[in-house]
């Protein structure tokens, strides 16, 4: 399976840690993927910074590349403020390119799943959809700290 993983700007200069240890690991977003099924990263990128100006082009440079489904970042939904396009930029790439978009990569980290929940930042139905593949159990979200 070709992943293409798109991040918040916000965190441009992050290096994947998180993402490529929970796809090594099959943790968080990734345990839909089998642990014999091979996983390759076809792209990598940001969003262009808000409001998404390269939501519109990097879909269709990861599919050229091979790219069978597109992941957003935890970033997204953990960020202060979480991302408040993601529920459109899921709709435009699945719409435009016709590919499937996966709302997170690695679990939330403890510590941001404490604040947002002090917050009451994924309090509707919506962000409950979006946080589901991450949220995991307190004792993984604590090795993502």
């Amino acid at each position: 399976m070709k992943i293409g993983i798109l991040i918040c700007d916000r965190y441009r200069n992050c290096a994947g840690g998180k993402c490529f240890k929970a796809m090594r690991k099959r943790e968080g977003a990734f345990e839909i993927y089998k642990d014999d099924e091979p996983l390759e990263i076809a792209g990598y990128t940001t969003c262009g910074g808000c409001p998404g100006g390269n939501i519109e082009y990097a879909p269709e440079e990861m599919i050229k590349n091979g790219a069978e489904v597109i992941h957003f970042a935890t970033g997204f939904i953990v960020g202060y403020p979480p991302c408040p396009y993601i529920g459109y930029f899921k709709n435009f790439i699945e719409e435009k390119y016709g590919i499937k978009v996966v709302v997170g990569t690695h679990p939330i980290p403890q510590k941001y799943f404490l604040i947002h929940e002090k917050l009451g930042t994924w309090n509707s139905t919506e962000w409950q959809e979006f946080i589901n593949p991450t949220l995991t159990n307190e004792s993984i979200r604590k090795l993502y700290d």
